[in-house]
């Protein structure tokens, strides 16, 4: 079966990566996907990566931009499919 990887990533506003951290992590789908993983990087970035079976357009839920009090720019968000074949 295909599997869609969705990455949501966001930069917190000045002394704000705790509460953005903590806004992630509470944070529901409506549904659970495969797999879930937040991490982070400097200058208070957040990454969350959602694994879930479908193609490339599948029709998963997507995490919402956070409180505009919490980011220093817009959300950016991507989509990728597993590569076919052996690396």
């Amino acid at each position: 079966m295909a599997t869609v990887a969705l990455m949501w990533e966001a930069r917190a506003a000045d002394g704000r990566g705790a509460d953005l951290l903590a806004w992630t992590r509470e944070c529901t789908l409506g549904a659970e996907p495969s797999r879930r993983e937040t991490l982070t990087a400097p200058g208070d970035r957040v990454l969350v990566i959602t694994w879930w079976p479908g193609g490339y357009d599948a029709d998963v839920p997507e995490l919402p931009d956070p409180p505009g009090e919490l980011i220093a720019r817009p959300v950016h968000r991507w989509r990728f499919v597993q590569a076919g074949g052996a690396a």
